[in-house]
């Protein structure tokens, strides 16, 4: 099944304002998605960028959503632990919360995955993407995607 996942700030392949980037204030940009299917307890996010130069780059691990949130603010804190249950993993930045765009050159594509889920997750902050992806194993109900651009 799949998931509709959204932003008021740009559209799918469009490019990515500069004040989610390294360029601007490297906040994280508001995101919203549909009704998940039945079942669902909790969201994971994963935004990544397949076209740094050393390999896919991961910008932000964010998981434990609680299953009745339709959405994330703009400017999500970057603590490991966040008010509503959400926790947030390691980046490739060996940091947790949102990283934005910051390509060394040229315009690469950022993938802002969702999946919803029928479990809460028992991972620690210190989880990574391949963790994450290896927890939600046989727990995916649905997923979405939207891709967004950017280049210095």
């Amino acid at each position: 099944m799949s998931l509709t996942i959204l932003s008021s700030a740009f559209t799918h392949g469009a490019s990515i304002p500069s004040i989610y980037s390294c360029k601007g204030r490297d906040i994280s940009p508001p995101l919203t998605w549909g009704d998940p299917p039945t079942g669902t307890q909790s969201f994971a996010l994963i935004m990544d960028d397949p076209d740094a130069p050393a390999g896919t780059w991961v910008h932000w691990v964010i998981f434990n959503i609680p299953g009745s949130a339709h959405g994330l603010n703009e400017a999500v804190p970057t603590d490991a632990a966040l008010a509503d249950g959400s926790q947030q993993g390691r980046t490739s930045a060996r940091s947790s919360g949102y990283h934005g765009p910051c390509p060394p050159s040229g315009t690469h594509r950022y993938f802002f995955k969702l999946f919803a889920l029928d479990t809460m997750l028992k991972l620690s902050n210190a989880a990574d993407k391949n963790q994450l992806l290896q927890a939600m194993q046989g727990h995916i109900l649905a997923q979405g995607e939207l891709m967004g651009t950017f280049s210095k």
